[in-house]
């Protein structure tokens, strides 16, 4: 049995493609969160409470970003675009969130620790008095999930790059658009 292999893009290829899907979705985040962000600040303000946190929303979405990036070179929730697209689509939804969850847990952890403070005592402030906000963080990041998911889920289905070629590049006349898994082609 003889299996092909892809070669391998040079390290500075492949370096330069995960910077700019850090990027981009660091960018996304960002956007998101920002508009939380700015509803908060908003309400602390009409209780005289001065509250911006602009770069700590950066640190956030570049910190997420990387943990989204590494579930999907893990592939959270599987490859399989067989099917009706929601189901793969809601696989990689709940995959990454539990991933986000685990990983921003334990990067409380580790800034408690780094501040002097035991495990129990980050976690137990995460998970205890912050319950509420850390619930709403979760359906936040449900939320802003969702749509990433659906578009990766979606040019996994087209073939990789045919969205982004579909949103930002156009359709020339005559091009050849993608077939579906029944082999029929697809319109645009």
């Amino acid at each position: 049995m003889v299996t092909e292999t892809a070669p391998k893009a040079p390290l500075r290829q492949r370096v330069l493609h995960e910077l700019k899907e850090l990027v981009l979705i660091s960018l996304y985040l960002y956007v998101a969160l920002g508009a939380v962000i700015l509803l908060k600040a908003a309400v602390l303000h009409t209780e005289g409470i001065e509250f911006t946190p602009w770069g700590i929303a950066i640190i956030k979405a570049l910190v997420l970003g990387k943990f989204i990036l590494l579930g999907e070179d893990m592939k959270v929730g599987g490859r399989a675009t067989t099917g009706p697209l929601i189901w793969p689509t809601l696989r990689k939804v709940f995959g990454l969130l539990v991933l986000l969850i685990v990983m921003t847990t334990i990067e409380e952890a580790l800034v408690g620790l780094f501040h002097s403070r035991s495990v129990a005592t980050s976690l137990g402030e995460l998970f205890g008095p912050r319950l509420q906000e850390t619930l709403a963080e979760i359906l936040i990041m449900l939320v802003v999930l969702s749509p990433y998911c659906a578009f990766r889920v979606l040019d996994q289905a087209l073939g990789e790059g045919w969205l982004a070629r579909m949103f930002f590049a156009g359709q020339e006349p005559g091009s050849k658009l993608p077939i579906d898994g029944r082999g029929r082609q697809l319109r645009a």
